[in-house]
C-alpha cells in the first residue's frame, strides 16, 4: 500500500475557499500621461494609489465564537466568512451557510470526476478505474442531496435529522475510498483524498454548529 500523502489543514483551506469563492482579477487602465503645450508643462496631480489587495472578509464576532466550537477553527471561519450574510447571521443561519459549503464542495468534487472521466474517454485508460471514478461522482452527487436535505431539515429547525442527513454526507466518499481499495489496492488519487477529507472536514464543521443547536433549542 502506497503510504498516504499528508494534507494540512492550510491546504484544505485554500481548496475550499477556491471552491467556494473563485477569485475575481480587475484590471487598471487610463494612466495619465504627460501632455507638453507651448506655452510651458501642464500641471498634473500624481497618478492615485493603487487600490489595497483583496483581503478575506472579516469574519464577524458570532463566526469566531461559533466556530471556536468546531473541531476545525480556521476552515470554519474561512468558509462561513465567504458567505457576505454570514456577518448578519444567527447560529442558525450559520449552520446553513456551513451546510451550503459543503453541498458546494460536494457538488464541485461530482462534476470534477465527472468530467475527467467524459475526458479519458477516448484514451487507452484502465476501465476499471474510469468505472470507479464514475461511482465516485455519484457518491459526491449522493453527498450533496443530502447536504441539500440537511438545510431543509434546519429550516424547519429539525437539527436531528439534519444531524444525520450531514453524518451521511460525509460517509459517501469513504465508499469510494473503500471500492478503490478493494479493487484497485495503493492507487486512490491524491486528488480524491483531498477531496474526501475536504469534505468530511465541512461536514465535520457543519455537525458542531448543528449541536450547537440542539443543545439551545
Amino acid at each position: 500500500m502506497a503510504p498516504t500523502m499528508a494534507i494540512t489543514t492550510a491546504t484544505l483551506v485554500l481548496l475550499v475557499v477556491s471552491l467556494l469563492a473563485p477569485s475575481a482579477l480587475g484590471s487598471r487602465s487610463g494612466l495619465p500621461s504627460s501632455h507638453h503645450g507651448h506655452g510651458g508643462h501642464a500641471k498634473h496631480s500624481p497618478p492615485p494609489s493603487p487600490p489595497p489587495a483583496p483581503v478575506a472578509p472579516v469574519a464577524a464576532a458570532l463566526v469566531r465564537t461559533t466556530c471556536n466550537s468546531t473541531a476545525y477553527y480556521d476552515l470554519c471561519v474561512a468558509a462561513l466568512a465567504a458567505d457576505p450574510s454570514s456577518t448578519t447571521a444567527d447560529v442558525r443561519g450559520l449552520s446553513a451557510i456551513a451546510v451550503s459549503a459543503a453541498a458546494s464542495n460536494a457538488s464541485a468534487s461530482a462534476a470534477a470526476l465527472g468530467a475527467n472521466v467524459t475526458a479519458q474517454g477516448g484514451a487507452a485508460v484502465d476501465s476499471t478505474v474510469q468505472a470507479l471514478l464514475r461511482t465516485c461522482s455519484a457518491k459526491y452527487g449522493e453527498a450533496r442531496d443530502a447536504l441539500a436535505a440537511a438545510r431543509g431539515s434546519i429550516a424547519q429547525q429539525d437539527y436531528d435529522y439534519a444531524a444525520v442527513y450531514v453524518g451521511a454526507a460525509a460517509e459517501y466518499p469513504q465508499v469510494c475510498k473503500a471500492l478503490f481499495r478493494r479493487q484497485r489496492p495503493g492507487a486512490y488519487p491524491a486528488d480524491l483524498a483531498a477531496r474526501e477529507e475536504a469534505l468530511k472536514q465541512l461536514c465535520s464543521v457543519s455537525l458542531d454548529i448543528i449541536s450547537l443547536l440542539s443543545a439551545t433549542s
